[in-house]
């Protein structure tokens, strides 16, 4: 029982034993009962002054608990009028005054800090205690190239994203340089934060494709210039002397056979020449000159310059093009030889005997398919790095040159082997 029913209870059994100590006294003498009169109009008039003075102040701070339990911190109490109630009452106000001002600081706090994390440039992907995803910004969205429906409320390992399964493998408190078959390469963290005294996992994602792609490109591109350099001017009087020779051997006989010793040594100059002159070609990709191309078209082009190639190996070539497709700004040369390289990437990949699929889909993508070997993980990561190859006498330029090109024109790529066997290179235009 509350303590206002407690008093209501006190002061009627006080009122009654009076009463009937008055009704019993009141014939035997006439001033006692006086007396008793008198004592229960002071009893009731001091039940009034504590009932003003205690319980309804007490009913007051009462309420305020309850407002306090609702965590209603705009309201407030009155003053009473009583003095140590009112010092309570002050305190419960200046209390309520704080803990307002501090809810407004933590929303405006929060609030502040979910639009940092929505527009940060990095990928910011919070966990649950039970490690499924409660909170992905749009740029960890596109890094993963999932939906947030896809994501939302899953383990990162049920999420069908290359990046994903990195960040599975990162062990919390770590940091690790991600490198995947799109060319992309990212700095990811694994690390978590307190919130109500439990640990709650988080991952941080910076791209640092543009960075190390600058990097790279002003390193090879200074090694490239300086090797085409010393190598054609070595070449250029190598084949002036050795020119000069034969001349002068012309005139004696038996000299044949070193003629054309020296012609094979021309020759492989010559090669050295074109084969270091294509290295250069590579730093020296001109900026795209864009128009609005049909996509099919060129595609159809392509797969005609590359049916005799394909014919050479048993490679069966054919195209599924998508009647939905809109005019892409584009250089029409330049990606011919980005889609000519990827056939021929494909036809080495497969060999002898297989099949290579070239389809188009909505609104701009390119998509070329090989039932090839395959990429494994470890070469996956290497793919777009400079002179990387896995072919014996490959160069390592050719995945270069289709990533300057496509990123020239700001496209998205990625090249990956899927569960189903197939290797497929896909172009996304903007």
């Amino acid at each position: 029982m509350r303590l206002k029913g407690l008093f209501w209870v006190f002061a009627l059994l006080l009122l009654t034993a009076l009463g009937f100590l008055t009704y019993k006294v009141a014939y035997a003498t006439p001033w006692m009962f006086y007396l008793l009169e008198g004592l229960i109009l002071v009893t009731v008039c001091f039940l009034i002054v504590f009932y003003r003075r205690i319980v309804r102040p007490l009913h007051t701070i009462g309420s305020g608990m309850e407002l306090l339990r609702e965590q209603d911190f705009s309201s407030r109490l009155s003053l009473v009028g009583q003095y140590e109630a009112d010092r309570v009452v002050k305190v419960f106000n200046r209390m309520m005054e704080q803990l307002k001002n501090e809810r407004l600081r933590m929303r405006e706090q929060n609030h502040f800090l979910d639009l940092l994390i929505h527009a940060s440039p990095m990928g910011v992907i919070l966990l649950s205690l039970d490690e499924q995803l409660t909170q992905l910004n749009p740029m960890a969205l596109k890094m993963l190239g999932v939906s947030q429906e896809e994501a939302l409320l899953r383990k990162i390992t049920e999420i069908d994203s290359p990046l994903a399964a990195e960040l599975a493998s990162i062990p919390l408190g770590k940091t690790q340089i991600v490198r995947l078959n799109d060319s992309n390469i990212y700095k990811c963290t694994h690390s978590s934060f307190i919130d109500r005294g439990f640990h709650h996992p988080f991952y941080l994602i910076e791209g640092l494709t543009e960075e190390v792609f600058r990097a790279e490109k002003k390193a090879y591109e200074k090694v490239i210039r300086m090797i085409a350099h010393e190598v054609n001017n070595t070449t250029a009087g190598i084949t002036s002397t050795l020119d000069t020779v034969a001349q002068a051997l012309e005139e004696n006989e038996g000299m044949e056979e070193i003629r054309e010793v020296m012609g094979v040594c021309v020759e492989r100059c010559f090669s050295m020449s074109r084969f270091i002159t294509r290295f250069a070609d590579v730093v020296k990709i001109p900026d795209p000159h864009l128009s609005a191309v049909d996509m099919n078209e060129l595609i159809a082009t392509c797969k005609r310059f590359m049916e005799g190639m394909c014919a050479d190996h048993g490679v069966t070539i054919r195209m599924e093009l998508s009647e939905q497709l809109r005019p892409v700004q584009m250089d029409a040369a330049l990606i011919e030889q980005v889609v000519v390289n990827i056939i021929k990437n494909a036809v080495e990949s497969i060999g002898e005997n297989g099949e290579i699929t070239i389809r188009t889909f909505a609104p701009a993508g390119i998509e070329v398919i090989d039932n090839g070997a395959g990429i494994s993980k470890e070469t996956a990561a290497k793919l777009f790095t400079p002179f990387f190859s896995t072919k014996p006498n490959g160069q390592g330029i050719g995945l270069i040159f289709i990533r300057e090109i496509l990123s020239r024109h700001g496209c998205t790529f990625s090249l990956r082997t899927y569960a189903d066997g197939l290797t497929r290179f896909r172009i996304l235009f903007p």
